[in-house]
């Protein structure tokens, strides 16, 4: 699998960043409604994220060393 395969940007790209949008958005939900938590589920969501591109970029350069060899 490549990194320029479409299954790869969706498996490591796309489903998790969804979910972490999701997070992101029921923290702004929650703030909006002055519930607690609102802030927690912001962060974490934005360390998902995070996260997410992380391992995109780590797995994107370690396949393509992987694939030039």
């Amino acid at each position: 699998m490549s990194p320029t395969d479409p299954q790869f940007l969706y498996m490591i790209l796309v489903l998790p960043s969804l979910f972490g949008l999701t997070l992101v958005g029921d923290g702004l939900n929650k703030i909006m409604h002055e519930e607690t938590g609102g802030i927690i589920s912001i962060v974490f969501g934005l360390i998902f994220i995070g996260v997410v591109v992380f391992a995109y970029l780590f797995f994107s350069s370690y396949l393509g060393q992987q694939v030039s060899v």
